[in-house]
């Protein structure tokens, strides 16, 4: 990265200060001076120590767990940088939290993704930065620029260089809605690709999982975009290697891991989870498990051409 930045600041909210000190230092940057802290009855308070007068600014800031509270750090910082007259406010968001929530699936349903969208815009924002939405349309929630990177190059350059490739590895879908994620992480791995079907025959009657594909004497690597709280994964593997699979391995970008999903992760089949830094680690104990990867370089070549109003095209290619 050049050194010559003169009118760029690189912030952070409380969500995920590692990954903007290793965006920062990818910048050769300083992080930005901000204190955010909380009164005595709970409501946020937000200090920008340092200006920020027609600078361009990135908040990196995730809206993982406690969302609420991350998702308000958010916005708060964004109005504090704009009544401070920034030049250009870019919110980095590496995992947009409600993000599921994109569509009605029943009467009365909100679509709480839309909503987040037009807090952040109304907040101030002129643009936002994120990776690997949970549904890509969601990028037209938002009325400003939205530059949306996908984290399949990371994980499969690291599998890769690990030497997981060809045929006698197969990449698989969890499920049905990833299959297009799965496919072309295969591609890169020029390994073959297979999908776990799982169908409930009935109410209160467990599923049954079918493997659309041949994976009997092969390792598998199962693909995902976020992992909550586990039980799909678990259970996808599971059904894997009782259909024949050697070992099974699994990826995803945000290792949100909620509720039970360590415990489950360290008691299950998977020999090994891969997943990226966008989400911390809950601190409700290690997992021996689970092997984390940087997502900064990624973040900060964006962000630099962002600031330099170059393209970015090619950060955006899964």
């Amino acid at each position: 990265m050049t050194s010559h930045r003169t009118t760029i600041k690189v912030f952070s909210g409380n969500s995920n200060p590692e990954l903007a000190e290793q965006i920062a230092n990818q910048l050769h940057l300083p992080l930005g001076k901000a204190e955010v802290s909380r009164f005595s009855d709970g409501e946020i308070s937000c200090q920008i120590q340092e200006t920020v007068r027609g600078y361009d600014v990135f908040i990196v800031q995730s809206t993982s767990d406690p969302v609420n509270d991350h998702l308000m750090e958010l916005l708060i910082m964004i109005d504090a940088c704009r009544r401070a007259s920034a030049g250009r406010i870019t919110a980095v968001i590496p995992y947009y939290g409600y993000a599921r929530q994109d569509r009605k699936v029943h009467a009365r349903d909100p679509i709480s993704a839309k909503l987040v969208a037009d807090l952040i815009t109304t907040a101030g924002a002129h643009r936002v930065l994120t990776m690997d939405l949970h549904a890509a349309q969601i990028q037209g929630y938002f009325n400003i620029p939205v530059d949306h990177l996908v984290g399949a190059p990371v994980l499969a350059a690291h599998y890769l260089e690990r030497r997981f490739e060809g045929e006698d590895l197969v990449v698989v879908s969890p499920d049905l809605g990833s299959v297009t994620r799965a496919r072309k992480f295969a591609e890169r791995l020029n390994a073959p690709l297979a999908i776990v079907d799982k169908r409930r025959p009935k109410a209160n009657v467990s599923e049954v999982m079918n493997i659309i594909g041949d994976i009997v004497g092969r390792r598998v690597l199962l693909v995902d975009d976020m992992i909550d709280t586990a039980g799909t994964i678990c259970n996808a593997a599971a059904a894997l290697l009782q259909k024949g699979a050697t070992e099974v391995y699994a990826c995803c970008t945000h290792g949100v891991l909620s509720g039970p999903a360590l415990e489950r992760i360290e008691n299950s089949v998977i020999k090994e989870l891969v997943c990226t830094n966008t989400v911390r680690l809950p601190e409700n104990g290690p997992c021996s498990k689970i092997r984390r990867i940087s997502v900064a370089e990624t973040f900060a070549t964006a962000i630099e051409r962002i600031y330099e109003e170059q393209p970015i095209s090619d950060l955006l290619m899964m």
